[in-house]
């Protein structure tokens, strides 16, 4: 489970922010996780409680918004879900695609008080 490696280097990056920014106390913590991104979202909220035990986070709350996976296709140019249409145009058949989005992963907001 490559996620609990995941949540420690988020939690590691959002202390330095803590650190840098002169926060006193952090409300939540807010991921964006494409749904072709390879991470299990959860993953990530079964690992959290254990990472930040002890820390300054503790009472952090872990938000994740789940992207889907947009895909344009290539031979009628219509954008739509990949995973919910399996990869098949539900304009013209065309299984050709372009991923616009869904590999994402980032760290979208740190909410303080």
């Amino acid at each position: 489970m490559h996620e609990l490696g995941i949540v420690c280097s988020i939690v590691d990056q959002v202390l330095e922010v803590v650190r840098k920014q002169g926060l006193s106390e952090v409300e939540a913590i807010v991921l964006e996780v494409g749904a072709m991104s390879s991470v299990v979202p959860e993953y990530l909220t079964g690992c959290y409680p254990s990472v930040v035990d002890g820390t300054m986070l503790e009472k952090t709350e872990l938000r994740i918004e789940e992207l889907p996976a947009i895909g344009k296709c290539r031979s009628c140019g219509e954008s739509y879900d990949v995973i919910n249409h399996r990869g098949v145009c539900p304009g013209c058949g065309g299984k050709e695609l372009e991923l616009l989005g869904g590999r994402e992963f980032n760290i979208k907001e740190i909410i303080a008080r």
